[in-house]
């Protein structure tokens, strides 16, 4: 079950920008500004910072999960206080810088509108589960900014050059099915099944040796986008360079066997 960690150095969850459950060996980051539709405000994106970090140098600790509360994921950064006062880019590394240097697999859970800054946030994450409520859109080109969270870079890796010029461009918001139909998000599924689906993926990756999980992981995001013959070689170095435990790969092979007879 799924609980409070920390909560000794952190704010009450009315005050909070950013939640931090733990269930098992997941950690969920809940954007928490649900009156004003998760907005990634100073205080959410330094707080989020600090939690990955966290979660990336604690061994207890394999998936992370990033959702947000009420009915939105996010709309993007709070731009009434970024023009306000200093910019974002002021803040040193940004969010999602922290995220594609994760160590271990970050999973976006959609639970609602995803916009802009926020739909960049999830495109950096290893992958998307979205809800059917699911609604993403990338705003910058309407009101005049450029991407500055990789979304621009990261987009048509995804779901190729013509689609990602599309969406970029036009900013017309598409739904969760039509996000998984071109492979923004992995799957869509019924709202209330989202966090369920969620973690028993997490679940079934924090199951695995965390050696291997980490180091393929690494493999597949330095081999993405590189040629066949370079990925290949890269994997060719792994696997003369990784040595998992013998004896504690025989010992969970041997246990999943058991539990399959």
């Amino acid at each position: 079950m799924a609980h409070d960690i920390n909560s000794a150095d952190r704010p009450s969850d009315e005050e909070a920008p950013l939640l931090v459950t733990k269930d098992g060996a997941v950690v969920v980051l809940t954007l928490n500004r649900p009156d004003r539709r998760n907005a990634l405000n100073r205080a959410m994106r330094k707080a989020l910072k600090k939690e990955l970090w966290r979660a990336d140098g604690d061994d207890d600790v394999r998936v992370v999960v990033i959702t947000g509360a009420g009915t939105s994921f996010s709309s993007g950064v709070d731009l009434p206080e970024a023009l306000s006062g200093p910019p974002p880019r002021t803040e040193g590394v940004t969010p999602t810088q922290v995220i594609r240097g994760t160590s271990k697999p970050v999973i976006a859970a959609v639970n609602g509108p995803c916009y802009t800054g926020g739909y960049e946030l999830a495109v950096n994450c290893s992958f998307i589960i979205a809800s059917e409520r699911a609604e993403f859109a990338d705003t910058h080109a309407q009101i005049g900014l450029l991407n500055g969270w990789g979304g621009s870079a990261m987009l048509p890796r995804m779901i190729g050059l013509p689609a990602a010029i599309q969406f970029i461009l036009s900013g017309e918001p598409i739904d969760g099915a039509t996000a998984a139909r071109i492979g923004l998000a992995n799957e869509v599924v019924p709202h209330e099944d989202l966090m369920t689906r969620t973690l028993d993926i997490a679940g079934r990756i924090a199951a695995g040796h965390p050696g291997a999980v980490q180091r393929m992981l690494r493999l597949l995001k330095e081999g993405a986008g590189t040629s066949l013959s370079h990925a290949l070689g890269l994997e060719a170095e792994a696997s003369v360079t990784y040595r998992s435990d013998g004896a504690d790969v025989g010992a969970r092979f041997s246990k999943r066997r058991a539990e399959k007879n």
